[in-house]
């Protein structure tokens, strides 16, 4: 059973910067492909950002794309979001999502709300 904790969330200023961890525990193994989601009020959960087993492809959503990004420490079993230049938009709740063996595992979330 892969267990996912996402931290790092909380009350950003417009345009400043915020960097979200997930680490995964629980048997993960490194060809599993990991992605970011997000949920905002009202909205329904959409993709971020994911990358691929070696870390060698990315994809982002167009809202985020050159302010956001992802990246994978397999050492430390981790997946970090880097988000710059945050708006009110990205204000959402932001989840870890790892697949592997065709079986989708989800953290509970972490909170990044965008104001002043």
């Amino acid at each position: 059973q892969v267990t996912l904790v996402e931290s790092g969330g909380g009350l950003v200023q417009p345009g400043e910067s915020r960097r979200l961890a997930c680490r995964a525990s629980g048997g993960t193994c490194r060809s599993n492909e990991r992605s970011w989601y997000r949920q905002a009020p009202g909205k329904e959960r959409e993709l971020v950002a994911e990358i691929n087993w070696n870390g060698r492809t990315t994809n982002y959503a167009d809202s985020v794309k050159d302010r956001f990004t992802i990246s994978k420490d397999n050492s430390l079993n981790k997946l970090n979001l880097q988000m710059n230049s945050l708006t009110s938009e990205d204000t959402a709740v932001y989840y870890c999502h790892v697949r592997q063996h065709g079986i989708n595992y989800w953290g509970k979330g972490t909170l990044v709300t965008v104001g002043s």
